[in-house]
């Protein structure tokens, strides 16, 4: 039988053919660093870095500091960046950003690769054709030391897309679609590809392989195409080898979403496996807190959306809406184009761009017994805060549909 994508991948970084069950050993073409990595709790003193070219240093979870531990954990980042020469380095200021929109935005990401980090939503680096994975911190500094790696090589599912998304339907409502369904793939790799593939901009496929994480996918990649080779070389000159699936492919299950038939839908608090409902079974419950960001949606795409929707229109009182873009870039982006204009008139929150609420680092913790939608990756209790709080989640259009509302709103009538 043939290979999946992530299967080819790993087969060519290790230099020997794997199998589903196998313990693949491969080489890493990015180690990406970000500041929890450096907090005193986790550091450990590197003496010795394999390739600086290949390692990355993102502070991004809390940034700028939001107390002594990060403020420290930051000294600590640039420290190292000093001493090993590490010309790739995304401190506070302009080019900062998540580092997972980073690792798309600046070309470190490439089809055909293999790349690294601690944070569980690496997988976001799938949507580029990468097989990208987050691990232990132990696991990152021997990869940064020895330039290698480990994986046990886990069996795929593939999704083929057809159809194309209706003007009020999302790639967040694909995930809840796929979630709700199919509930947990455990242990498992997810792979996306069909003839819907070339409808979805790369912001889109990013949502869906971020969230990944969040269905507990080893991997989570996509087929390469046209689009994605333009995206890619716009920003390296670092030559890449993309991985298609063999006509053969072995695939524990294959499963096709019709991207035509999907509406706008919700996960209710606590989980997002098994746990999604229509937004209209929900509808009309009252809100304290909405937020729009993080890796999976503070693209530009995604204020692009929540701009279509509060154009003319306020923020309902006593709820916060509070709008984080994924990178200073899309920040600078967005600016230009007056959709940060159109967001603050409303009432919004614009901050810079970091982690921030989706993590419950800082930037908008929400209190015990709020009532929360959030365009972020979790909502297990106490993700963003105080445990009491209840988390729903939407794509970015619903969150701003019902910061209008100030309750839980379908966004259809909001977009043209």
């Amino acid at each position: 039988m043939g290979m999946t994508i992530i299967e080819k991948i790993l087969t060519k970084a290790g230099g020997v053919p794997v199998k589903p069950g196998d313990l693949a050993t491969v080489k890493v073409d990015v180690a990406c660093l970000f500041d929890n990595n450096f907090m005193a709790s986790v550091w450990r003193d590197v003496l010795h870095v394999e390739d600086p070219s290949k390692v990355v240093v993102v502070i991004d979870h809390r940034a700028p500091a939001a107390h002594v531990g990060s403020a420290h954990a930051h000294a600590t980042a640039r420290t190292f960046v000093e001493k090993f020469g590490i010309e790739h380095f995304h401190d506070i200021g302009y080019d900062q950003g998540i580092c997972h929109v980073l690792m798309a935005e600046h070309g470190y990401a490439r089809p055909g690769g293999v790349l690294l980090c601690s944070d569980s939503h690496t997988c976001s680096a799938g949507a580029l054709n990468c097989a990208a994975r987050g691990v232990g911190s132990p696991d990152m500094f021997y990869a940064v030391c020895k330039g290698e790696t480990w994986f046990r090589v886990g069996e795929t599912i593939r999704y083929e897309l057809t159809g194309q998304l209706p003007h009020y339907a999302f790639m967040k409502d694909v995930f809840f679609k796929i979630a709700g369904e199919y509930g947990g793939h455990v242990s498992q790799n997810v792979e996306f590809g069909g003839p819907a593939l070339g409808t979805l901009p790369i912001d889109a496929r990013r949502t869906m392989a971020t969230m990944g994480a969040e269905l507990s996918a080893e991997f989570a990649t996509f087929e390469p195409d046209d689009i994605l080779f333009d995206y890619v070389k716009e920003r390296t000159n670092v030559p890449f080898e993309p991985q298609i699936p063999d006509p053969d492919a072995d695939y524990l299950d294959k499963r096709e979403i019709n991207l035509s038939e999907i509406r706008p839908l919700v996960a209710l608090p606590d989980s997002v496996v098994n746990n999604s409902a229509n937004v209209q079974d929900v509808a009309g419950t009252r809100l304290d807190q909405c937020f729009v960001g993080s890796c999976a949606n503070g693209t530009f795409d995604d204020l692009s959306s929540v701009a279509q929707v509060l154009a003319g229109r306020r923020v309902a009182r006593g709820t916060r809406f509070i709008i984080t873009p994924g990178s200073q870039s899309i920040y600078r982006r967005a600016l230009k184009a007056g959709i940060i204009e159109i967001l603050m008139d409303a009432g919004a929150v614009v901050t810079n761009s970091t982690c921030g609420a989706c993590g419950g680092g800082h930037m908008g913790i929400v209190g015990a017994g709020d009532t929360v939608i959030t365009a972020s990756t979790r909502n297990f209790k106490g993700r963003m805060g105080d445990p009491t709080a209840k988390i729903y989640m939407g794509s970015s259009a619903t969150v701003a549909a019902s910061a209008v509302e100030g309750a839980i709103a379908d966004p259809t009538p909001y977009l043209s």
